[in-house]
């Protein structure tokens, strides 16, 4: 599928939940993460997004969260930086989204005290150079138009020994142009990891629980395209996975 059609789908599915979700059933949205079934600990209201939150988990845990000043880019609807500010305990915690009405959710849903959402482009970020001590992009970076700009500005707002926090899909004959990318930049490589596998067992455990909220918030014309793109099993985003025609990859820099 073309960038346009995701951009159409994505821009839909943001209007669309934010008028009938009135429970908040969905603040996560990213493919998760399962090592061997490995469970973590979690609070009773975040069990059903518990594939979800152990990406979060897994990334976030590439570098000191706790005491820190940390941002999100690429926020979506909250769940991710709001699980990493109740378990993992930043000082601050700031999300920036393209979306003004999923800034607007989180602000209204999100209301710990210490966290808030700021509308803004990945590529022009609206804080002063070396804000942060902590950057996490969780699968969103695969919609920037202009993935260098974005590189230089996550660069730009971090402080000096701040750690770059990355995770996302590629198809396989787009990795060495994003290699040569991230080789571009002044940060340092601390770690990086294929985490493929363990986002198709996340997709495997969760795509009942996916298919059924589909079900449950869509309407029956946009089945399949919704369960492509949340990749529940069976999909042809599942499938490009499954054939590792597509990649999901982890990386840690530091500045």
């Amino acid at each position: 599928m073309t960038n346009f059609f995701w951009d159409k789908i994505f821009r839909f599915l943001y209007w669309y939940i934010s008028k009938i979700d009135k429970k908040a059933e969905v603040i996560f949205m990213n493919y998760g993460f399962s090592r061997n079934k490995n469970q973590i600990r979690l609070g009773e209201n975040d069990l059903k997004d518990r594939y979800s939150a152990q990406l979060y988990d897994y990334i976030a845990r590439g570098a000191t969260i706790a005491g820190k000043d940390i941002l999100e880019v690429g926020s979506g609807r909250g769940g991710g930086l709001s699980y990493v500010t109740r378990y993992l305990k930043p000082k601050t915690a700031t999300g920036l989204d393209l979306c003004e009405i999923a800034v607007a959710f989180c602000n209204k849903f999100h209301n710990q005290g210490n966290i808030k959402f700021v509308q803004g482009n990945a590529q022009a970020m609206p804080f002063a150079e070396g804000a942060f001590d902590v950057v996490l992009n969780i699968e969103s970076s695969h919609r920037y138009p202009e993935m260098d700009l974005f590189l230089k500005e996550a660069y730009r707002v971090l402080r000096p020994g701040g750690f770059f926090l990355f995770t996302d899909f590629r198809y396989r004959h787009e990795l060495e142009k994003l290699t040569h990318q991230l080789e571009a930049t002044k940060f340092k490589l601390i770690k990086h990891e294929m985490i493929t596998e363990d986002v198709l067992e996340a997709l495997k455990l969760s795509s009942a629980e996916r298919e059924a909220l589909i079900y449950k918030l869509v309407p029956k014309v946009l089945h399949y395209w919704i369960k492509d793109f949340a990749a529940t099993e069976g999909s042809p985003t599942f499938n490009h996975f499954a054939k590792k025609e597509m990649e999901y990859f982890y990386y840690v820099f530091q500045k």
